[in-house]
C-alpha cells in the first residue's frame, strides 16, 4: 500500500469546490453532534526566528465517511524577504482512521485556502439573503480568490466589488475574474453595501463600520486568526447577528476576540455556532435578521474534511505521486 503525495497543483485540481463545501458542512454538523475530536491548536513559539509552528489534529465521523488528519503549519514573517519563501506554509497528513496508515501527504496551504472559502460559503448559504447577487471583498490577497469561487457556488453572484490598498492586487484579481463576473474596484463602503461581504485582511484596527454595510448584508469575517486582530468595528458587531465557528477559538483569536475580552461583547451577544444552524437547532436568516456576521477562525475538522475530498478525487482520477512511505515488513 502506498501513500499519495499531492502538491499544491494537485490539491487545487482535486479540491472540487462544491464537494469541499458539502464536506465542510458535514464537518460542522459532526462537530455539533459530538462526532468529532479536535484538540486545541498547539503552538511552538520560535522568537529567535521570528516565527512559530502550529499543529491542528482532528478526527470526524460524518456518518457515511470518517476521516483523520493533522495539519502542520508555520508563520514566519521574515521568509519572503530573507529566504524567498512564503510566510505561511502548511503540510497535511491524511490518515486512515481504522489502520492509521498515512493515505496522503498534501500541500496544506492550498488546502487551507479551499476550506476557508468553503466555510464562508456554508455560512453564506444559511445567513445571506436568498437572492444575493453582489459580493464585496475587502482585501485582494490569495484568500480573496477562494472566497469568490466558493460563495459563487451557493449564490448567483453577478457583481463583485473589491477593495484593497494595493492597486496591483486589485488589477490581478480583476484580470482573473473579469470575464466571468462584473468585477470592479471600490471603496470599503461600496464593497460593504453588497449583499455579501467577505473581509480577508490582517488588520488590528477595525476598517469596516456599521455605516459601511447594507441593512441586510451578510459578512464573512475571515481575517482575524490571532489575538488582537479586528476587522469590524464594535458598533457593527453589536448591531449584527453574530455566528461563530467555535467559542474558544473565536473569543481567543477570532473577529470578536478584542471586544469580547474588553467586555464590550458577552456571550449574550453571540447568536450561536454555525454547527447549530447547520443541524437545525437554530435558524439561519429569518425575517428578523438584519446584518449578520460569521466569525471564522478555521477549524482542524475543516482541513480534514477538505483533505478527504482531495484524496478521494485524486485516487479516483489517478492523480498525485504514489510512494512507499511505510513499507511492508514481516510483522516486526
Amino acid at each position: 500500500m502506498q501513500t499519495l503525495l499531492l502538491d499544491s497543483e494537485d490539491v487545487d485540481e482535486n479540491a472540487l469546490m462544491e464537494d469541499v463545501i458539502w464536506a465542510v458542512e458535514d464537518a460542522f454538523a459532526a462537530y455539533e453532534y459530538g462526532n468529532a475530536q479536535m484538540p486545541a491548536k498547539s503552538y511552538i513559539d520560535l522568537p529567535q526566528y521570528n516565527g512559530d509552528f502550529r499543529s491542528m489534529p482532528a478526527y470526524m465521523d460524518a456518518g457515511e465517511w470518517d476521516a483523520a488528519g493533522l495539519k502542520w503549519v508555520n508563520v514566519h514573517p521574515d521568509n519572503p524577504n530573507e529566504y524567498d519563501l512564503p510566510t505561511v506554509m502548511g503540510t497535511m497528513i491524511y490518515s486512515d482512521p481504522q489502520t492509521a496508515f498515512p493515505l496522503a501527504i498534501m500541500d496544506g496551504t492550498e488546502l487551507t485556502m479551499k476550506r476557508t472559502g468553503a466555510a464562508a460559503a456554508v455560512a453564506t448559504d444559511y445567513l445571506a439573503v436568498e437572492d444575493a447577487t453582489s459580493l464585496g471583498i475587502v482585501g485582494a490577497g490569495v484568500q480573496s480568490y477562494t472566497q469568490l469561487d466558493a460563495i459563487a457556488a451557493v449564490r448567483p453572484i453577478e457583481e463583485v466589488v473589491v477593495s484593497d490598498l494595493d492597486d496591483e492586487r486589485i488589477k490581478r484579481f480583476i484580470d482573473v475574474y473579469g470575464d466571468d463576473f462584473d468585477v470592479r474596484s471600490g471603496s470599503i463602503s461600496e464593497a460593504g453595501h453588497c449583499d455579501v461581504l467577505s473581509t480577508v485582511t490582517p488588520v488590528t484596527d477595525p476598517i469596516v463600520g456599521l455605516e459601511d454595510v447594507g441593512e441586510r448584508t451578510h459578512i464573512n469575517a475571515m481575517g482575524a486568526d490571532a489575538e488582537g486582530k479586528h476587522e469590524l468595528t464594535d458598533d457593527l458587531l453589536q448591531a449584527a447577528r453574530i455566528v461563530i465557528d467555535d467559542h474558544k477559538q473565536c473569543t481567543h483569536s477570532g473577529e470578536i476576540n478584542v471586544p469580547y475580552n474588553d467586555g464590550v461583547l458577552t456571550d449574550d451577544d453571540i447568536y450561536g455556532e454555525i454547527g447549530q444552524i447547520v443541524v437545525g437547532d437554530k435558524s439561519g436568516r429569518d425575517a428578523d435578521t438584519g446584518v449578520s456576521v460569521f466569525d471564522s477562525t478555521g477549524l482542524a475538522i475543516q482541513d480534514v474534511a477538505a483533505a478527504h475530498v482531495v484524496y478521494e478525487q485524486a485516487s479516483s482520477a489517478d492523480n498525485g505521486t504514489p510512494f512507499d512511505l511505510v513499507g511492508v515488513h514481516d510483522g516486526n
